[in-house]
């Protein structure tokens, strides 16, 4: 089984915005969304294992001032129109859809999950990471020095980023803008977490609970902060990726392997015990509340068959 690679929007066709197709793309979202919530898994690599990261970075690399050239070329209706054709707008529109239904439906599930089941939610996510890593290791089509390199060095930046500490702050609306732009950096890459980022930063808890309670002041700062960050970030790696695809997928792959280390699922408190300030791995054996094999084991295969699965339908509706 491989994974998917996405065509650029250029190379799109009127297909991929039937409805069927909108609707895979709507899907592919939501489960983005799900994977950015938890602290330590990316969406980034949902949209790669499901067929559409190529094609998402291409499309929020084209936004910038050319725009403006394509508008006044067309004018009017027709400009607007070609605006919206050269971002792929329909696929983005149709994936924020997605993620925004995962972040309204899903974050007070997940947060009480953390809270009071970490170590069932963790064992799934370690599953489907480990899962994501065998997978794009195929895709790497031959190995050099370079390529090895450059997967170690992202193995390394993610375990770092993974080990630094959590600041402990009352954020506020401009450090919050500035939370939100390096965090959708981090939500871009596969294996690197925004929503850890936020932890890291302070700002986690803040955001959450914004988007509970629907704080509008804090989530448009913070969307407004993603919203710059992510236009002055998918530029570089849109022409990366053009230009070396396969180098750029060992770094991609480094960095999600290194992610292994924050979803490793034992984990306890600084006084070795269990609660929601956990984040020191342990062996399993050393767990306070025991290994749980079967059912760590169980939910890190079903992690690891999801993957599989959507790996599969991505292929299909790519």
């Amino acid at each position: 089984m491989t994974a998917p690679q996405s065509p650029r929007p250029s190379e799109s066709s009127a297909a991929d915005n039937q409805p069927k197709s909108l609707a895979a793309t709507y899907i592919k979202g939501m489960a983005m969304g799900a994977a950015d919530i938890v602290p330590g898994v990316s969406g980034g690599t949902i949209a790669l294992i499901a067929g559409i990261y190529e094609r998402l970075i291409n499309a929020l690399g084209s936004i910038g001032p050319s725009l403006w050239q394509v508008f006044r070329a067309e004018g009017g209706l027709r400009g607007l129109l070609a605006v919206w054709r050269q971002v792929d707008a329909t696929f983005l529109l149709f994936l924020l859809l997605g993620i925004a239904s995962s972040f309204a439906t899903l974050a007070g599930m997940i947060k009480h999950l953390l809270d009071h089941q970490p170590l069932l939610i963790w064992s799934f996510f370690f599953g489907l990471v480990v899962a994501t890593v065998f997978l794009l290791l195929t895709e790497i089509k031959r190995w050099n020095i370079g390529r090895m390199l450059l997967f170690l060095v992202g193995l390394i930046s993610a375990v770092v980023i993974s080990s630094l500490p959590i600041m402990t702050t009352t954020p506020s609306l401009p450090y919050l803008f500035f939370a939100g732009a390096v965090a959708i950096c981090a939500m871009i890459l596969p294996g690197v977490s925004g929503s850890f980022i936020l932890l890291l930063l302070g700002a986690y808890d803040a955001v959450l609970e914004a988007v509970d309670t629907m704080n509008l002041s804090i989530l448009l700062t913070v969307i407004a902060g993603m919203a710059t960050g992510l236009l002055l970030f998918t530029r570089a790696l849109k022409w990366l990726l053009a230009h070396y695809y396969q180098a750029t997928l060992a770094l991609l792959t480094g960095f999600i392997a290194g992610s292994l280390v924050k979803v490793w699922p034992w984990k306890v408190d600084a006084l070795g015990t269990i609660d929601s300030d956990a984040i020191y791995n342990v062996m399993p054996w050393q767990y306070p509340a025991g290994a749980q094999w079967a059912t760590t084991i169980g939910l890190m295969l079903l992690g690891a068959v999801l993957v599989s699965l959507l790996s599969w339908w991505g292929n299909r509706h790519a």
